[in-house]
């Protein structure tokens, strides 16, 4: 099963889909990286992604952007083989 990272919030419904989904594919460890109790750390993501919102999901080292990037792989059948690595 490939590594899952995700930046996160404790209040984030994207987050909360995104992580059901993972789930709901058998991933049993999610490292989540809370961006609202280390601010530091959003600046960090927003460096790695160009990007501000959370999540943001990667597989292994792959940047798959956020819940909807990640809904989106699985409706195209390629988040099954992203995650089997």
């Amino acid at each position: 099963m490939a590594n899952i990272t995700m930046y996160t919030t404790a209040v984030c419904p994207y987050c909360i889909n995104a992580e059901r989904l993972l789930v709901s594919k058998g991933v049993q460890n999610i490292n989540k990286i809370r961006v609202d109790l280390e601010p530091e750390l959003r600046i960090k993501m927003m460096e790695q992604t160009g990007r501000r919102t959370v999540p943001q999901i990667y597989i292994d080292d792959l940047h798959v952007g956020g819940f909807d990037d990640l809904r989106a792989l699985d409706m195209a059948g390629k988040l099954d083989p992203l995650l089997a690595k």
